[in-house]
């Protein structure tokens, strides 16, 4: 029986390969659209027993060429651009696509685990898995909340495990291939060194500069949620995924800096003295994000633990030290 794991060679997708390979899973059918081959880099180094791309992939499901063999789908595939304007592009990628998944597992009795995202409560203040809260400020968001009242309507006829889980602001490891879409850890990495300093966004929203929210979680607790699912297939629902607390991009920057400062043997320096030092500075905040910002995000994981996942997660000193740790082992 296999695992299926769409979005393979991306982001999250390479990761949960990983962490299933270092579990012993090895028979695992990997989806996505090599387009952009530079993403093959992040399986180069997992074990899979077959590679499908994703169009080929809805064609076979129908055709019935894995009848039988298909033991969970964690579907991560996605257009993630949330700057891209092209609506129809954009639900056909993220809604479409992930109906025709859902419609085989629920005929299949096959468990579903999909990513949605913390877009879908736009610019609201209520970071809660409620229908009334969800606010998207873009096309991405909406496909995203769409997908979730689909799965919705269908709670009292499923057949098999359903599980959307609303990532927040993720950073981690294999995310280099994401360009401008990678994570803010990502960038302010690249910019120390290639800079040697870190910028960040003025002020906005009644917020002092840098010291905008975001609930950043890291992939690795990401990871393991979705394996906690996986591993029990009696739970459903609908689930936000960050730390449940909101931190500071000054607060990330000051890890990243300090991160890539103990790499070079150099003493960690408090943000007033990396903002003295010119390590850390701000830059005026950009007018074609006016109104589509979200200058807070924090998830309200209560549901999450009530699901019974219970493990605690890494915080951004925590987890950008353990990224920044990666990068650098990479570099050399």
């Amino acid at each position: 029986m296999y695992i299926v794991v769409t979005g393979a060679a991306g982001f999250i997708g390479s990761n949960l390969i990983k962490a299933l390979n270092e579990r012993g899973e090895t028979d695992i059918i990997a989806v996505d659209n090599l387009k952009n081959g530079d993403k093959f880099v992040n399986l180069a180094d997992c074990d899979i027993a077959h590679y499908v791309d994703k169009e080929d992939f809805i064609e076979q499901l129908d055709a019935g060429d894995f009848e039988g063999e298909i033991r969970a789908v964690l579907h991560q595939g996605a257009c993630s651009d949330t700057m891209e304007r092209d609506g129809r592009y954009v639900l056909d990628n993220n809604y479409q696509y992930s109906l025709a998944l859902l419609d085989y597992c629920q005929a299949e009795e096959v468990p579903f685990i999909y990513a949605s995202s913390a877009a879908v409560y736009g610019g609201g203040r209520v970071f809660s898995e409620q229908r009334e809260f969800e606010r998207p400020l873009n096309v991405y968001g909406y496909s995203k909340a769409l997908f979730d009242q689909i799965v919705r309507r269908r709670w009292d006829d499923l057949s098999a495990q359903v599980v959307g889980l609303r990532y927040f602001n993720v950073y981690g490891q294999r995310e280099g291939h994401k360009g401008r879409m990678a994570s803010v850890a990502y960038h302010h990495f690249q910019q120390y060194r290639s800079e040697g300093r870190v910028r960040l966004f003025e002020g906005c929203d009644g917020y002092g500069n840098g010291e905008q929210q975001r609930d950043f979680v890291s992939v690795e607790d990401v990871v393991k949620v979705n394996l906690y699912f996986l591993d029990h297939s009696e739970q459903s629902g609908i689930f936000n995924l960050g730390t449940g607390r909101a931190q500071t991009f000054n607060e990330l920057a000051a890890a990243t800096v300090n991160a890539c400062r103990r790499e070079q043997g150099q003493e960690v320096l408090p943000l007033t003295a990396l903002v003295a030092e010119g390590l850390l500075e701000y830059i005026p905040f950009p007018d074609a994000l006016r109104g589509r910002y979200q200058s807070f995000t924090q998830a309200d994981i209560s549901q999450l633990r009530s699901a019974g996942y219970s493990e605690e997660f890494l915080d951004v000193e925590q987890g950008v030290s353990r990224y920044i740790q990666w990068l650098y082992r990479q570099s050399r």
